[in-house]
């Protein structure tokens, strides 16, 4: 049910509006606000689908509650009332966010249209919302154990920040999925994520790497890059193994966190960057900073949020689910059907020693349902998944 807010000074207005809305549609349900400070209360207490709003009032004028409305519940559709001598500032008041104007008196049909397209676009807006909010399939965090359950509440409340996360758990466990989960059910899902392995670069090149450099800055500099940072702009850095930095590099990124900005490699010029960064080690890095391989400081500004990913061996309840899922994944990617693994076989599996995780255990099924018969059975487990 459509819930709209009225807000106007003049009780006979907003008897005429509330009459011709409620009659247009008996769904819709309208509230009244006498004044902006009224309405403002009304809306910071209560989910609203569309607020008409005077222009002209005692206390708060419109545009003050179409500022304030704004920041409070940007997704809410405003619509300005405006008398004869307000029409300038009902045009302004567009381009400060509000959907639409109608004038005073208000006509029938341009009320009644603007109050349908208002709320069709509330309607699309919340759609969107929600399709943004949903991860990727590629991604997909398959479990239910008390670990995995942690971890998604987690995320559902850090993802919408701009917090910095270090991800921390043992190699093959899927810190990277958490990484995904985190940048696309964020505000920063529409801008990019880029990725760097930071143990795959060889240490003279991690900087370059980062933060680009200028022709000339070393041998092979043929010309001028853009790094990492740059390149994730508006979105998230994922930097995985970061354990593995070096610690000019470190001190790098600590600039980089502290001042949103990075210099080019053989540049003095500072370059500005809006970019959240998430990072990743299977490494004990308090560890690392009593052996003086890893910054403090550094620590300290990438772990406001601390996520822990259990290794496998620690929620093997998920297990069940994990076969499930990898065998409708290898079954799309082969064109072929999904093969059913019985009991037997999944409790064996169960039994096992994961050392290489989640990453051994997709290697593992897939290696059963190439070489196992329609149903894996037990003994398909004892022949071809022994370790």
């Amino acid at each position: 049910m459509p819930k709209i807010l009225i807000i106007e000074d003049e009780a006979a207005i907003r008897r005429v509006l509330k009459k011709i809305i409620s009659e247009e549609n008996e769904t819709y349900e309208v509230e009244e606000a006498e004044d902006g400070l009224k309405g403002i209360e009304m809306i910071s207490k209560s989910d609203f689908d569309l607020v008409l709003c005077d222009i002209k009032m005692p206390k708060m004028d419109g545009v003050e509650v179409l500022e304030k409305v704004k920041s409070l519940k940007p997704e809410i559709p405003i619509v300005m009332i405006s008398g004869h001598g307000d029409l300038d500032t009902a045009v302004n008041t567009m381009r400060l966010g509000a959907f639409d104007y109608i004038s005073k008196p208000p006509d029938l049909n341009r009320l009644l249209n603007t109050v349908r397209n208002a709320l069709d676009r509330k309607e699309l807006v919340v759609e969107n919302k929600l399709l943004k909010k949903k991860v990727s399939k590629k991604y997909d965090m398959i479990g239910e154990s008390e670990g995995i359950t942690h971890i998604k509440n987690m995320i559902e409340k850090v993802a919408p920040t701009d917090a910095r996360v270090l991800i921390t758990g043992p190699n093959g466990t899927g810190k990277e999925l958490v990484a995904h989960w985190l940048h696309e059910k964020s505000d920063r899902t529409k801008a990019p994520m880029v990725e760097v392995n930071c143990a795959a670069i060889p240490s003279e090149l991690i900087e370059s790497e980062l933060f680009g450099h200028v022709k000339g800055s070393f041998t092979g500099a043929n010309k001028d890059r853009a790094g990492k940072f740059e390149a994730a702009n508006g979105g998230t850095i994922f930097l995985d193994e970061i354990g593995d930095m070096s610690l000019s590099a470190q001190a790098k990124v600590l600039r980089a966190l502290q001042e949103n900005k990075i210099s080019r490699v053989g540049s003095d010029k500072d370059i500005k960057v809006n970019v959240r960064v998430i990072a990743a080690t299977n490494k004990d890095l308090q560890k690392e900073i009593a052996e003086g391989k890893f910054r403090e400081d550094l620590y300290h500004r990438l772990a406001v949020i601390l996520i822990n990913v259990p290794a496998l061996n620690n929620r093997r309840e998920d297990i069940p689910l994990l076969i499930q899922f990898f065998a409708e994944q290898i079954a799309q990617e082969h064109g072929t059907t999904a093969k059913t693994f019985s009991a037997s076989a999944i409790k064996l599996l169960q039994e096992y020693d994961w050392t290489g995780n989640i990453r051994e255990l997709r290697n593992v099924v897939e290696r059963l349902i190439i070489l196992g018969e329609k149903e894996v059975s037990e003994l398909d487990v004892k022949l071809f998944a022994s370790k």
